[in-house]
């Protein structure tokens, strides 16, 4: 049995997670409006905080793809209930950007910043996943402006506010701190096998359905 807070395996099990349905379409949530400009051209990604080279790296769109670009089929399950199976998502895998640009050896977490000042905290060793990407485009296609684009983070085995649309960083953490949801009650961990949702875990929580960055 997997213990609270370890991530599950079962991404491409073909089932649901315990008080998931699976969507009609592919419903939109986020926090706040859609950013004006999401154009690809001139969108920055900033490496901060606990870095093992000690300074700051910021990385337009074209220097994350030169990390090098995988394809990733998976689910992506919102905490307002919803699923949707079976997306392609396209970018780059966060194991490739931790190898070009490490963490110190006693950084543990990190916070994704995206747009808006949204934060969203994880263990480092999410990041570490194969199914952990910094998606670009989906299905095909580059990734409209309301799905995050031009950069979003994708982690499929964490329910979706933990994968932030509009990522403009990564801060590596030496200790842990909460997320802009994790602040408001949600659950720290974010498992959707074990319903992690809510910090106190009540089984009819509040809907939370324009609050979740990632649908």
């Amino acid at each position: 049995m997997t213990g609270v807070g370890e991530p599950h395996d079962e991404v491409d099990a073909g089932w649901l997670p315990p008080g998931q349905r699976e969507a009609t379409g592919w419903p939109v949530r986020h926090y706040g409006r859609v950013p004006r400009h999401c154009e690809a051209e001139g969108w920055q990604v900033e490496l901060s905080g606990a870095l093992r080279s000690g300074g700051a790296v910021t990385l337009d769109v074209a220097a994350l793809d030169a990390l090098g670009r995988v394809d990733v089929v998976a689910d992506l399950h919102c905490v307002t209930h919803f699923s949707v199976p079976g997306l392609r998502w396209s970018g780059v895998p966060t194991a490739a950007v931790l190898a070009a640009f490490p963490p110190a050896e006693d950084a543990t977490h990190v916070m994704v910043w995206a747009e808006y000042g949204y934060g969203a905290n994880l263990p480092i060793a999410d990041l570490r996943r194969a199914h952990t990407v910094l998606a670009t485009a989906v299905e095909g296609e580059p990734l409209p402006p309301e799905r995050g684009g031009p950069v979003r983070l994708v982690v499929p085995h964490r329910y979706g506010w933990k994968g932030p649309k509009w990522v403009r960083g990564l801060e590596y953490l030496r200790e842990d701190r909460r997320g802009f949801w994790e602040e408001r009650g949600y659950h720290n961990h974010a498992d959707p096998w074990l319903e992690q949702r809510y910090r106190y875990q009540e089984p009819h929580g509040p809907d939370a359905a324009d609050g979740d960055s990632a649908g």
